[in-house]
Order: structure tokens, then C-alpha cells, then sequence
């Protein structure tokens, strides 16, 4: 039987009390023995942490058009991405100890409650500066939501349903596909995007009444408080800053500037952590001579490429192919569908099929993203032809992202040494939202670079919507070859939970 511990990093997990399993043999691993019982209240629990985070993404990517049209703010487009994953980063690392102060129950309801006050604040927004605090704010609370269901995998599950329990939150992403864009779009085409961020208060309400209920109080863990690796989260969010600083000039100088301070503190990002006795990744994380190097490189690559995308896709289609808020969010929304069909398609596999669906996400990575980089430029009437064409493209990206990602997750934990189980789980987060952060930085130097905020309509559009998708095909286009290297290098397996 096991329990529910909190994923503190600084739990060994030779410690009986952080790791209480007595199962001898391995349980049943298919979607029944996850999703029935103890285990199926466990996978409520730590999906919809991740359901509220992602619906989120969803409406503030469809109503961004709507948005910037009635407050301005045109040329700080990406920032809402941007700021909302760099504090969902740091979320992230504050939630192994937001666990252990505040227990399972009380951590899952603090979370709520800075999510919803973010949503408050983007609702009431005047201005795009007051928009990007409230989504400053969103972000924290999303981090500790999405952070706490996936560290908690490796603590509530045997090993052989880590690959399903990873496919099922990260399938949570599919369910936000249906939600997410129907209420951007519904309030965007009625002229009152504001009530769009005002409906996630009470979804986040009941969704803290629902941890209340089947979460317990506090958890059996006793963890040592310990400091946290200041040095290098403000690096990594600075980074990501800066070049978020550079893409609101469309002058290459001042990009130029915005990047090289980025790549600056990078390296002192890489200096601190090498040195550094409180760590924020595992060891050997900055190697691509490691296993675990050339599995966060991979798994970068991929999330950049699918971030770049999904920012603007909305907003090309609205503009180039003359879609409504309604329709353009639910076709951006097929991307992460995809994601979550590949997941779920993908879990159950193994030997080959596992290294066949690691190599497949890039390629389908680099397809898609030429494909889009070719259609979605081009102006149209929004005929079904080329619709479905920028459907199958978005799709494909999804689809093989999501056939790699449950794989990919999987071996970190594979491959971390024993002692930084703990810190692994963590850092899946962490390398995900930072990924995702850059990306929209680097999305929106590529748009504004083109000409987006400068020839506003039709022509700058279409040339921002080249440029995007021609320059980030190269991101899965790097990760054809991580992915080779990840596939030929055998996993050991962990003996964490045995």
C-alpha cells in the first residue's frame, strides 16, 4: 500500500519514512490498476492540478487577439507567456517546500488561491503592464499545480505505472483542449474577454475543495528545511528575461544585447550549479555527454517547438486566414491534442516500440513545422483545403511530441542516481517551464524582428508567420539527433521504489 509523501529533495530515499512501499512483486501496470481504488482518487488529485494550469494556457492564448485590440500592448504579445512560465518556474521549485510546510491539502489549496488571485487581477486589467502582473501571479500558482501532480507521481505509484500516471497528467492537456479555447472563444467573440479569466475563480474553488477531500491533511514525510538554490533560479529566470527584454526592440542591436546577456548568465548558471552544494537539476543536467544532458536537451527542444507555435498560431489565424477567436482556438488547440493522443498512444509501449517513439516526436516535429511554415503565411478565405492542410501540420507536432514525451520522462527518473530521486522529479517541471519560457521569448524577437508590431496586417503578419515556424523547425530538428543519442544509450533501472 503506499503513501502519500511529499517530493521534498532533501528525503533520501533509503528513508523507510519518504518511502514507505511493501509491494514485494509489481502490480498490474495497465490503465485499470491507475485508474481504480486508492490509485484512481490519487490520479484525480494530481491530474486536476494540472487540468486548471492548462485550461488557463488555453483561454489566455485564445483571447490574446481580443486582448491586445481593446488594451493595447501589441508588441508585448509573448511577454504573456513569457512572464507566465518564468514564475511558473519558480512555482515549481517552491513546491517540494510548500509541501512540506504546508502538507498535500494545504499546499494544493494555497496554489489555488494565488492562481485565482492572478485571474482577478487579469480580469480587472487596464493595461497590458497590469495584465502581465496578474499573469505573473497565474504563473506562480500554475507552477506549484503543475510541479505537485508531477512530483508526486514517483511517491504515490509503483514504477510500472509511472509511464501511464505520466500519460494521464500529461493527457490533462487533451482535456484543456475542449474547455480552454470553447470559453476564450465564446467570451472573446462577445466582446467580454475579461469574464473568461473571472470563470477560473470558481473552477479553481472547487478544485481546491476537491484536494481538501481527498488529500490527506499532512504529510508523513519530516524533511529538513534547507536553503534554496537562489543563485541559480535567478539566473535561469533572468535569462530568460533578458531576452524577452531584447524582443520588444525590432532594432538587431539591441536582440543582440537582450541574447548575449542571456547567454551570459547561462554559463553562470552552468558555473554556479557545478559548484553549488544545494542544486536545482540532478547531476550531469548541463552535459550532453551525460544520459541525463541529452534527455533535457531533447525534451527542450521538443516543448520549444511546440510553444513557439501555439503562441501566435491564434492570432495568424485570425488575421491571415480570417477565423473567428471561437475557431482559431480550437484549431491551435489540436496541437496539444495530438499531444495527448501520442501520450496515451505511446504508454503502453516497450523494447523497440519505446526507442521507435522517442525518434519519431522530432521528425514529426520538423514535418509539421515546415508545413505551417509553407501554408499558414499565405493569405486565404479559410477554405476547408487549406485549413485541414494547417490542421494536419499542427497535429503532426502534437502527436509526436507526445509518442516521446511519456518515454523521455520516464528515463530521467531512469537515470538519476539513486540520492536525487527526489530532485529529478522536480526538475521535469522545471526544464519543461523553462523551455517553454525561452521559447516564447525567442518566438517574440523572431515576430517582432519580422515586422509584426511594424507592417501591421496583413503583409507583416504573414511575413512574422515565416519566419517563426521557418527559424524554430531547426529546435526539433537538433533533437533528431539528442533522440539518437537517448536511444542508444540503455537505461538503468531505478531501484527507488523496490
Amino acid at each position: 500500500m503506499t503513501k502519500h509523501h511529499a517530493p521534498s529533495e532533501h528525503c533520501s530515499p533509503s528513508e523507510p519514512e519518504a518511502h514507505d512501499f511493501t509491494l514485494v512483486d509489481p502490480p498490474p501496470a495497465g490503465w485499470a490498476a491507475l485508474l481504480s481504488g486508492a490509485n484512481g482518487v490519487r490520479s484525480l488529485a494530481l491530474a486536476g492540478g494540472v487540468v486548471l494550469h492548462a485550461i488557463n494556457v488555453y483561454i489566455a492564448t485564445t483571447i490574446l487577439p481580443s486582448v491586445v485590440r481593446d488594451i493595447g500592448g501589441l508588441d508585448y504579445y509573448a511577454w504573456n507567456t513569457t512572464l507566465f512560465a518564468t514564475a511558473s518556474i519558480l512555482g515549481s521549485a517552491l513546491s517540494a517546500r510548500l509541501l512540506v510546510g504546508w502538507g498535500p491539502r494545504g499546499a494544493y489549496t494555497l496554489a489555488t488561491l494565488v492562481f485565482a488571485v492572478g485571474a482577478l487581477l487579469c480580469a480587472f486589467a487596464p493595461s497590458m503592464p497590469a495584465m502581465l502582473a496578474g499573469r505573473l501571479i497565474q504563473g506562480l500558482g500554475g507552477g506549484f499545480l503543475f510541479a505537485l501532480s508531477y512530483a508526486m507521481i514517483r511517491l504515490v505509484f509503483h514504477e510500472a505505472l509511472w509511464p501511464r500516471a505520466m500519460a494521464l497528467v500529461s493527457g490533462m492537456w487533451g482535456v484543456a483542449t475542449l474547455i480552454g479555447p470553447a470559453v476564450g472563444g465564446v467570451f472573446a467573440e462577445l466582446g467580454v474577454w475579461r469574464a473568461a479569466f473571472w470563470s477560473l475563480v470558481p473552477v479553481a474553488a472547487l478544485f481546491a475543495l476537491l484536494a481538501a477531500v481527498v488529500l490527506p491533511k499532512r504529510s508523513a514525510a519530516r524533511s529538513q528545511h534547507l536553503p534554496l538554490p537562489l543563485v541559480q533560479l535567478a539566473c535561469l529566470t533572468s535569462a530568460v528575461l533578458a531576452v524577452s527584454a531584447g524582443s520588444v526592440s525590432t532594432t538587431l542591436a539591441w536582440n543582440i544585447v537582450g541574447l548575449g546577456a542571456a547567454a551570459l548568465l547561462t554559463a553562470l548558471l552552468v558555473g554556479t550549479e557545478s559548484r553549488a552544494r544545494h542544486r536545482l537539476l540532478p547531476t550531469g543536467a548541463f552535459s550532453l555527454t551525460s544520459a541525463l544532458g541529452v534527455l533535457y536537451a531533447t525534451l527542450s527542444l521538443l516543448a520549444v517547438a511546440v510553444t513557439s507555435g501555439e503562441i501566435f498560431v491564434p492570432l495568424f489565424l485570425q488575421v491571415l486566414h480570417h477565423q473567428s477567436p471561437l475557431a482559431a482556438g480550437y484549431l491551435t488547440a489540436l496541437m496539444a491534442a495530438g499531444w495527448t493522443l501520442g501520450s496515451i498512444a505511446s504508454s503502453g509501449a516497450s523494447g523497440k516500440g519505446i526507442r521507435r517513439a522517442i525518434l519519431a516526436g522530432p521528425v514529426l516535429g520538423v514535418a509539421g513545422m515546415v508545413a505551417l511554415a509553407i501554408l499558414i503565411r499565405a493569405e486565404s478565405t479559410g477554405g476547408w483545403l487549406t485549413i485541414t492542410a494547417i490542421c494536419l501540420a499542427l497535429v503532426a507536432i502534437g502527436v509526436g511530441v507526445g509518442l516521446a514525451w511519456p518515454h523521455l520522462l520516464t528515463r530521467v527518473f531512469q537515470v538519476t542516481p539513486v540520492n536525487e530521486q527526489d530532485l529529478a522529479g522536480a526538475s521535469i517541471t522545471t526544464v519543461q517551464l523553462f523551455a517553454t519560457a525561452l521559447g516564447a521569448a525567442l518566438a517574440g524577437m523572431v515576430v517582432n524582428l519580422a515586422g509584426l508590431t511594424v507592417c501591421a496586417g496583413i503583409a507583416g503578419t504573414a511575413n512574422a508567420a515565416g519566419w517563426l515556424f521557418g527559424v524554430f523547425a531547426f529546435a526539433p530538428g537538433l533533437a533528431i539527433f539528442t533522440a539518437l543519442r537517448v536511444v542508444r544509450r540503455a537505461p538503468a533501472t531505478t531501484t527507488a521504489h523496490r
